[in-house]
């Protein structure tokens, strides 16, 4: 990854010739030999040992071989513009893969010729990747080995990596989106280092924040896993020696000096992490002065003099309390500590005592379950409610809970959603947290694979705050342009499982922006769907209902069969009381500029990020594109110069309609959307107004 100081260069590029015969014993490590795996601790893996140090007869985890021309087809022969990123290993490309039977987009690593990685860390990648499964690490799809060529394909992560947003695009991360981060990375780690359920665990040897990718949803996932070692988990500081690698910054003192790598070196690495998230300063940073570039030190020694409010982002200065940033730094001191004995364990920190106040919202968990990791029971305050009655009704705002409204779900239980998708086997669009599965057409209750409507069942590792907010907003919504939300398991906590009606063509981005590039949609087309989707904010912003999405994008609006568009993505919505008080919620690009000041959502936020969706029907441009580098990144900087007049505005408008529409109505809906965008909310129009206003606009086209 950029600004990698790499110790000892390899020298072997050698091609192994492994097979994907002998890549598919390996499938979940869960099963593997703690015997057999201990041969891999100590040195480079080999094809011997990769083809026998896991065994499974599940091979339905295994990560699939790619052919060289998939890859070429994939990538564009390699097109420049669609390179997405750049680190020690190599370049990084943005493509769309045929994943089963359908269309993933991926990110695909090519080793570099002249990187001072090769065929070890390529298959040290395959092997921990294709044998590891958590929400908080990313997927590998695939590899391909190919003569010269070493790729390695992954899932996509449309928010690039930590080290990004916080020092190279200066992203507007609120404390709390920052606390979410650190909660994800450490929950991925403390799996790699404990939690996967056999006497061994992975090491990862090169934590920091360019390898902490961000999900569309800013959950943090663990990326390569190159310099991984594998070793025992029953002592804490049993160790591995290995040849000294890492980056500058967040090497372990202890193991520079000794060799001796142990889970308690990727701690201190994290301690930076949590550092960096903290200051917004890099691990190692020309800023600190001449006499210090490294963060750690430098926060300690500020620590010592009794600087610590003055090290602290200025972002997020009067966001923390003082209770809270307490905590906060003495987890990450503890993490820096120079003996390793003394450092926490990953699960440490992860502890109640910041991070489990994030479940406190969540309805469905008592007090006595907030834990980081959970409980398995259910809440004692939740009844089974299989078999309830018709006027059974649920709380739907914690902060009014007097209100209630008709128990509109089904209460599952997990066992019979399990049964449901087939032992959660089929994904969803790609999704890697969304399963296909099957209810009964009329009761919605679970039935056996292939019997009665799908459904799409959305996995949750842990109850959230997101959780909750989808159950509060969409128990108060019933409207045709709305997602329904048939039901919930709680019932094996700390899992949480969401039901969807099923959206069978998937969301308004794949059609916009290429994942779905053959059937353009038409103008008439378009229209409809986003007036669909402001139909849908119209019946939400009303008194009665008082719900405000938060995170209006193009991803977050569906397509049922018929095309018909159902506004989805609840996970941060406001509800009642909460509207107007501080919130983090948005996704870049479409969000609301006043956000940044007030971090208050309102009606009008929901109209800022929605005009940003009709810019993105009009262009067939995204809201915020890094790659774009003869205009501005921001969409609504780029777009609204040409809305001029028809003829500038026919130079921007999406190739893919083929000039198959008519001008009017495109620069009517342009100004539309213009409105929508203004910099002050007040003036912007109401979604009531904004619904006239395209209705008018579909009207004349016919």
């Amino acid at each position: 990854m950029p600004g990698d100081t790499r110790w000892l260069h390899l020298s072997s590029r050698k091609k192994l010739p492994y097979t994907e015969r002998q890549f598919s014993k390996s499938a979940s490590i869960s099963n593997c030999s703690a015997s057999k795996t201990m041969s891999a601790a100590t040195g480079d893996l080999n094809e011997t040992q990769l083809s026998t140090s896991f065994s499974s007869t599940d091979s339905s985890k295994s990560c699939r071989h790619f052919e060289f021309p998939e890859i070429l087809l994939a990538t564009n022969n390699f097109d420049e513009s669609l390179v997405i990123g750049h680190g020690g290993f190599g370049k990084v490309y943005k493509g769309n893969i045929i994943n089963g039977s359908i269309v993933s987009v991926a990110a695909f690593k090519r080793l570099d010729s002249m990187s001072s990685q090769g065929a070890t860390e390529f298959w040290a990648e395959v092997e921990m990747l294709s044998n590891l499964r958590h929400c908080h690490l990313v997927s590998l799809f695939g590899y391909c080995n190919h003569e010269n060529e070493m790729i390695l394909v992954y899932e996509y992560m449309p928010n690039g990596t930590l080290e990004d947003h916080l020092h190279k695009l200066g992203t507007p991360l609120s404390w709390l989106q920052r606390l979410k981060i650190c909660i994800s990375a450490a929950r991925g780690l403390d799996y790699l280092h404990t939690g996967t359920g056999i006497d061994v665990g992975v090491i990862h040897r090169d934590v920091k924040s360019s390898n902490i990718l961000l999900h569309e949803s800013w959950a943090a996932k663990i990326s390569d896993f190159g310099l991984s070692k594998i070793g025992p988990t029953n002592q804490p500081l049993t160790h591995v020696h290995t040849l000294v690698r890492g980056t500058f910054g967040y090497l372990d003192p202890d193991y520079s000096f000794t060799g001796r790598l142990t889970r308690k070196s990727d701690v201190y690495a994290f301690g930076v992490v949590l550092l960096e998230v903290l200051c917004r300063k890099r691990a190692v940073d020309e800023s600190l002065g001449e006499e210090q570039w490294n963060l750690a030190r430098w926060v300690q020694e500020s620590i010592k003099e009794g600087n610590l409010k003055h090290i602290i982002d200025n972002d997020i200065r009067g966001e923390i309390s003082p209770k809270c940033l307490k905590e906060f730094v003495r987890i990450a001191e503890r993490c820096l500590l120079s003996n390793p004995k003394q450092r926490p364990m990953m699960a440490e920190a992860t502890d109640k005592t910041i991070f489990g106040k994030l479940l406190d919202m969540f309805p469905f968990a008592s007090k006595g379950e907030n834990s980081a990791h959970g409980d398995s029971k259910p809440s004692s305050n939740i009844k089974d409610t299989s078999n309830r009655n018709a006027d059974d009704s649920v709380p739907v705002d914690n902060k009014d809970s007097t209100r209630t409204v008709p128990k509109l779900f089904e209460v599952y239980k997990f066992d019979d959603l399990e049964v449901a998708t087939q032992n959660f086997s089929f994904l969803c669009h790609g999704s890697r947290d969304l399963f296909i599965g099957w209810v009964d057409k009329n009761t919605f209750t679970p039935s056996l694979w292939g019997m009665g409507i799908e459904v799409a069942v959305k996995w949750y590792s842990e109850l959230q705050p997101k959780c909750q907010r989808v159950v509060n907003a969409l128990g108060r919504l019933s409207h045709p342009n709305i997602i329904r939300l048939l039901g919930y398991s709680i019932d094996k906590q700390p899992q949480c499982l969401l039901v969807y009606e099923y959206m069978q063509q998937q969301n308004f981005g794949h059609f916009l922006f290429g994942e779905d590039i053959g059937r353009p949609l038409s103008w008439e087309r378009r229209l409809l769907i986003i007036i669909g989707v402001v139909r849908g904010l119209a019946y939400m912003h009303s008194s009665i209902n008082e719900v405000i999405h938060c995170d209006v994008k193009s991803s977050n609006i569906f397509l049922d069969k018929d095309f018909n568009a159902k506004l989805g993505g609840f996970g941060r919505a406001l509800v009642g009381r909460d509207i107007g008080n501080p919130h983090v919620a948005g996704t870049f690009g479409y969000l609301d500029p006043t956000y940044i000041f007030t971090h208050c959502f309102t009606a009008r936020s929901d109209i800022y990020s929605f005009g940003v969706v009709m810019l993105e029907t009009l262009t067939g441009q995204r809201a915020y594109d890094m790659k774009q580098l003869n205009h501005d990144r921001y969409l609504t900087k780029w777009a609204i110069p040409f809305f001029a007049d028809t003829i500038k505005l026919k130079q921007i408008m999406d190739p893919h309609l083929e000039q198959n529409y008519s001008i009017e109505g495109a620069f009517e809906c342009a100004k539309l959307a213009a409105r929508c965008v203004a910099e002050d909310p007040k003036d912007r129009p109401s979604s009531e107004e904004v619904l006239r206003g395209l209705e008018q606009i579909y009207a004349a086209t016919k």
